[in-house]
């Protein structure tokens, strides 16, 4: 099976990340999408503890996808090319990133290496070209494509304001958060 592995933080998830799954499913060729936490942290970025993190990724729910622990579960420095050889060899693995990641994408460890093991599909963010590009990756392009601008960074400076995040992610999410005190 083609899977498409959407990495990050999940700090919090979002319906920015459900929206580019599904379009992921619907405009490539990939079958399955697994949501794939990091399991370092980022202490400038108020990076919520990985237990609560992965509990609230599996709270995104679409068909066709599913919540990945194998960064986690191996301790992994969040460095792309070190979940590679801990990728089931039953599947055919492919790597989505926002065009916002493209300018920075030459300084990824071994990002060569990283080209030459798996497709990289790039979806289009607002204000973000989507180049340059580099062998072995594709724009992911179509006449219904839906852009989105939700990202974790504005939603926790909503929560730290005392802003609603209802309309930003699944209800379960925003529950978990206030249930659990998240970024406040």
């Amino acid at each position: 099976m083609n899977i498409a592995l959407l990495g990050g933080a999940f700090n919090p998830p979002h319906n920015g990340h459900l929206m580019i799954a599904q379009q992921v499913l619907d405009f490539t060729d990939t079958g399955e999408v697994w949501f794939l936490p990091n399991y370092g942290q980022i202490p400038a970025k108020r990076v919520a503890p990985v237990a609560d993190r992965v509990a609230m990724a599996k709270l995104l729910v679409l068909p066709k996808t599913r919540v990945s622990t194998i960064e986690i579960d191996n301790e992994l420095d969040g460095e792309t090319v070190h979940l590679l050889p801990f990728l089931p060899k039953e599947h055919t693995f492919s790597f989505v990133i926002g065009s916002d990641q493209l300018p920075g994408f030459t300084t990824w460890l071994n990002w060569e290496q990283l080209l030459a093991s798996m497709t990289f599909w790039v979806f289009p963010r607002p204000g973000s070209p989507t180049q340059p590009l580099h062998p072995g990756m594709k724009v992911i392009t179509h006449e219904l494509l839906i852009g989105n601008d939700i990202s974790s960074t504005r939603i926790r400076e909503r929560i730290a304001k005392g802003l609603p995040i209802d309309q930003f992610m699944p209800l379960s999410i925003s529950q978990y958060i206030g249930k659990s005190g998240l970024y406040q």
